[in-house]
């Protein structure tokens, strides 16, 4: 450089030089733009970026759509999800790097917080997940029926302040209320059900410690809303412990809140099929239970007495089989009559009722049904249930006025017949909806028999003309405790076995049909 300068400064003079090298530069810019004239549409262009931002809960992630040289970066984030904030600053700038040298992205800069939708969906809907996995809520409050928390990670009961901890980032600091029986919809059954919240927290000093560790899942159920009612029992509380316990195969602990110790007595072999473990009466317990998963509430079916095999897994023949292996029942079909070969009678159970809805002529119904060949036997249900399972089960017709005491067809065997009695007051609906259309999921055969005006003993305390008879659904208007005065508690059926007569043959024609 330093010879370059001494022959200039001996060949031009100072002027010349100064315009030799203005010369020089303006040639250097000719050529530039030659050379981008004629070779940039030779030119691949640069590698466009989509970006999408997704939010999550501490970081923002970023998600890009490139075949080239960001394919590598879409590899690694599928493949390691938690994406930090270090993966972020990689990526921003290499979006800054790929703007700096093509003017197209720069142009297109919206495409940067608006992006097009990719071109392979498969792939997006891969990424996005990358943002959602972990942002599922806890708890399902959208069934009909009830509300449920699945909390699949270490969780801390503490039933001092009736709340179910769990450690966690990705939740946020949202909690749940939860009344964890399986009737959301009816309020005074909720009046009677301990409310327990669902609490993520952040870091581990903020959860109470465990005093007690447990090795399997819990369930936490509440014995409140409306047990003590047969019915409610079972489709409120059984079978929907049924539908969530029975995928552990009795490796799951049960919490109860608002037990009630009969309810633990009578459906005592129920839970021994559940579960290994001794029930714990949560509410009483002053420490704190870890445990490595816990649901908090019951699934269930929005049908009642019934089990969605689609959802669940399992069906009312499913349900009906563990019961006949909890109690020990014996009959799994009910007979089958055959023409010149009837050596056996078929059995007829008579469910009587002692309060209300009760046959008031129990002897005379018996009378008849065993001219026509029944064998009779008139039997309550007490709080032994497993005596009484074993009696339901060894009938093949079972017959009773609309009721609780009905819910025990669950016992009855395989093809057997149910004949439900529909007192006055119109009582289709409700006799479709809790015995009629779940029976028929049963595999039981379902016939009805509607009393007349004259068979309902309000015959002696209101007039023929009554809204009683003449109109029953405005008394239903009139709200739930009209209707139940009068049609649930102040009425009782004598049967007019002439008219009842046909019924019964009815029932022994479909026993010839198994």
């Amino acid at each position: 450089m330093v010879m370059y300068d001494s022959i200039l400064a001996r060949s031009f003079s100072r002027h010349e030089q100064k315009k030799l090298r203005y010369g020089a530069f303006v040639c250097c810019l000719l050529i530039a733009l030659c050379f981008c004239t004629v070779l940039k549409p030779n030119l691949n262009p640069l590698p466009a970026l989509k970006l999408q931002r997704s939010m999550g809960v501490k970081h923002q992630i970023l998600a890009l759509w490139e075949t080239n040289s960001t394919q590598q970066v879409i590899k690694n984030m599928l493949e390691y999800p938690e994406i930090n904030t270090n993966t972020t600053e990689e990526f921003e700038n290499m979006t800054s790097h790929v703007a700096a040298d093509s003017d197209d992205l720069q142009q297109n800069a919206s495409t940067l917080t608006n992006p097009i939708a990719s071109s392979s969906q498969a792939e997006e809907a891969k990424i996005e997940e990358v943002a959602t996995k972990n942002l599922e809520p806890l708890c399902n409050t959208m069934e009909a029926k009830t509300e449920f928390c699945e909390i699949n990670k270490d969780v801390h009961v503490d039933a001092k302040s009736s709340s179910a901890f769990v450690v966690s980032s990705q939740i946020g600091n949202r909690s749940w209320s939860i009344r964890p029986y399986a009737r959301k919809e009816d309020e005074t059954a909720m009046s009677h059900t301990r409310a327990w919240s669902v609490k993520p927290v952040i870091g581990e000093l903020e959860i109470p410690q465990c005093n007690r560790n447990h090795r399997v899942p819990a369930i936490l159920f509440s014995n409140g809303g409306y047990t003590g009612n047969h019915f409610h029992e079972f489709t409120d509380v059984v079978i929907p412990l049924f539908i969530t316990s029975r995928k552990y195969d009795g490796e799951v602990q049960f919490l109860i809140s608002d037990i009630k110790p009969f309810w633990v007595t009578k459906y005592q072999a129920v839970v021994k099929g559940l579960s290994k473990y001794d029930i714990i009466d949560i509410d009483k317990e002053d420490v704190v239970h870890c445990f490595p998963s816990l649901t908090v509430g019951l699934k269930r079916h929005e049908k009642e007495l019934s089990i969605d095999p689609s959802k669940h897994s399992y069906s009312m023949k499913d349900f009906r089989e563990f019961l006949r292996n909890s109690f020990s029942l014996k009959k799994a079909n009910a007979i089958r009559i055959k023409e010149g070969h009837q050596r056996k009678r078929p059995r007829l159970l008579i469910i009587p009722r002692k309060r209300t809805r009760s046959f008031t002529n129990t002897g005379e119904i018996s009378k008849m049904a065993r001219r026509l060949g029944f064998k009779v036997i008139v039997a309550e249900a007490d709080i032994n249930l497993s005596k009484y399972a074993e009696v339901v089960n060894s009938c093949d017709v079972l017959m009773g006025v609309h009721g609780a005491g009905l819910t025990n067809i669950l016992f009855l065997p395989e093809n057997a017949v149910f004949i439900q009695i529909l007192p006055v007051g119109g009582f289709e609906w409700l006799a479709t909806n809790d015995f009629g259309e779940p029976s028929q999921d049963m595999n039981l055969k379902y016939l009805e028999y509607k009393i007349s005006n004259e068979e309902s003993t309000l015959i002696q305390q209101y007039p023929l003309d009554h809204a009683v008879f003449t109109d029953p659904y405005s008394i239903g208007k009139q709200g739930w405790e009209a209707f139940r005065s009068i049609f649930l508690e102040k009425q009782n059926v004598k049967l007019n076995v002439n008219r009842f007569r046909p019924t019964l043959l009815k029932a022994l024609e479909l026993l010839h049909q198994n």
